[in-house]
């Protein structure tokens, strides 16, 4: 165990939740998806926009994590 105390958290604005559910909408849909039966550009379409949440959800983690690094300097 460390002696670091635990980060506070503060709430997500309406935009950063809007981006989460929208992430997880994709990654449903992508889910529900019967992989076997999309065509090599179906795949590439799901793959590019798999990538494109999962790069704005990290930047959604950078935003918050810079956010509470600045409160608390």
């Amino acid at each position: 165990m460390t002696d670091e105390q635990p980060t506070p958290m503060r709430a997500l604005t309406d935009a950063q939740r809007d981006r989460i559910d929208f992430a997880r909408r994709e990654l449903d849909s992508a889910r529900a998806e019967s992989l076997e039966q999309l065509e090599a550009a179906g795949l590439i379409l799901m793959v590019e926009r798999l990538r494109g949440r999962l790069g704005d959800v990290i930047d959604l983690i950078d935003e918050v994590t810079e956010s509470l690094t600045d409160r608390h300097q």
